[in-house]
């Protein structure tokens, strides 16, 4: 790339590229929740609306556990953001929806622009000029950037396999237990 070339001087926006990441590795709500700057509470309530639901496990019960991908991780990091800049919650529903159907090594060359109002998608540096240009771009969230945050953070926290068996604690066998035997 030249100098005098746009995506020269645009870094993590575009065509930058990332590392494959382990599907079967999976993390626990509160390590999802550091890595994404999020708390618990909007953590169970984004999973229970259906915003962004764990896609390794998702909760089978009381003792059970969620287990977030590096992609739920990196998508609850984009809501976060998304949310900070005033965008409804409306609004970051449709954009999340388009970018699952995306699919995850598309996610990297994505920069999400808005108004404040809408959530705009652009893949190239045009795209961008045209839509600030145009007076319509405010913010914009860099998700390969994003993507980095969360790769940097997740190194140093806690994870899990996900083809590990899940043995129940003995509190929730007995709850069980009991429910079963109608009591």
């Amino acid at each position: 790339m030249s100098s005098s070339d746009p995506k020269a001087h645009q870094g993590l926006l575009f065509d930058d590229p990332l590392q494959g990441i382990d599907e079967s590795t999976g993390y626990r709500g509160p390590t999802a929740c550091r890595a994404a700057q999020i708390t618990y509470r909007q953590l169970d309530y984004w999973a229970r609306t259906g915003l962004v639901e764990p896609s390794v496990r998702g909760a089978a019960g009381s003792g059970s556990q969620r287990l977030y991908s590096f992609q739920d991780i990196l998508v609850l990091k984009v809501v976060k953001r998304l949310l900070d800049t005033g965008v409804s919650l409306q609004q970051i529903r449709t954009a999340i929806e388009h970018l699952k159907e995306r699919g995850i090594e598309d996610l990297a060359g994505i920069t999400l622009m808005s108004d404040g109002a809408s959530v705009y998608e652009c893949t190239n540096a045009e795209e961008v000029f045209d839509l600030v240009q145009g007076g319509q771009g405010v913010f914009g969230i860099a998700v390969g950037r994003v993507w980095r945050e969360v790769e940097g953070s997740l190194a140093e926290l806690p994870s899990e396999n996900s083809s590990l068996e899940i043995v129940p604690n003995e509190l929730a066998a007995r709850r069980q237990a009991k429910r079963a035997s109608g009591a």
